[in-house]
C-alpha cells in the first residue's frame, strides 16, 4: 500500500471502501494483471482528484516506476463511462509531492469496443497485458482496448498494481509469473506506513 487501505472478506477476497487507494504487487511478476471484482457503488466519501475533478474509477498499473511514471488502465464510472489507458511520465520527478497531476498523456488506442454498464453488486473481470509497447486491455476476457503505449514508457521497469477512486470493490489481484528468476525477487516496500503484500499467482 502506498496510499489508503484495502481490507479483507470473507473467502480470502480484498476490499477497499475509501475514496482513495494505491497499491503494488511487491514481488517480481511479468507485465500482466487481473482484477477480479465485485463493484459496491460509489464510496460514501467522495474525493477530488489533484486537479479538481470528481470521478470515480479504478483500474490497473503497469510498469509503475515510481508514482510519476507508469502506465495506467483505468475503468472510469463517472462522470463517463469510459476504458482510458494513460501514460504518466515525468522524468526528473519520483514522488507524489514532486509531481502532482503533471505528465499524463490519454492515449488513442487502434482497436477499442464498448463497455458494460457497471452496475453495484455486479462482479467482472478486469485485465491488461503488455508486451513491449503492446497493450491489451480485457473486460470478460473480450478485448475493449489495443494499442501502443509508445517506446518511451516501453522501456519503464517498475511492478503492477492497482487504484482506485471514489469506488468501493471487493475484489482478487493476481499477476503474470515473471519469466526467470530476478536477483531481488522481492521488492522493497515504497511507504513508510504499513504495507499490506498482494500475491503473485498465475492466472
Amino acid at each position: 500500500m502506498t496510499e489508503g487501505t484495502i481490507g479483507e472478506t470473507v473467502g480470502d477476497r480484498l476490499s477497499v471502501n475509501v475514496p482513495k487507494m494505491r497499491a503494488y504487487v511487491n514481488t517480481w511478476a511479468s507485465q500482466a494483471i487481473e482484477l477480479r471484482f465485485t463493484y459496491g457503488g460509489p464510496t460514501q466519501k467522495k474525493v477530488a482528484l489533484g486537479s479538481g475533478e470528481m470521478r470515480q474509477q479504478f483500474g490497473l498499473k503497469l510498469r509503475a516506476q515510481d508514482a510519476c511514471n507508469l502506465v495506467y488502465a483505468m475503468w472510469r464510472v463517472e462522470p463517463e463511462s469510459k476504458l482510458v489507458v494513460s501514460v504518466k511520465r515525468n522524468p526528473r520527478a519520483h514522488t507524489s509531492a514532486a509531481c502532482g497531476e503533471r505528465g499524463y498523456e490519454d492515449l488513442t488506442p487502434q482497436r477499442a469496443s464498448d463497455l458494460p454498464r457497471l452496475r453495484p453488486g455486479e462482479s467482472h473481470t478486469l485485465r491488461a497485458e503488455m508486451k513491449k509497447e503492446e497493450l491489451q486491455v480485457f473486460i470478460d476476457d473480450r478485448e475493449v482496448w489495443a494499442g501502443e503505449v509508445g517506446p518511451d514508457a516501453a522501456t519503464l521497469e517498475g511492478p503492477v498494481g492497482i487504484r482506485s477512486d471514489n469506488a468501493q470493490l471487493q475484489f482478487e489481484l493476481k499477476a503474470g509469473e515473471y519469466a526467470g528468476i530476478h536477483p531481488n525477487f522481492v521488492l522493497d516496500c515504497k511507504s513508510a506506513e504499513r504495507a499490506t503484500r498482494l500475491s503473485r499467482r498465475p492466472y
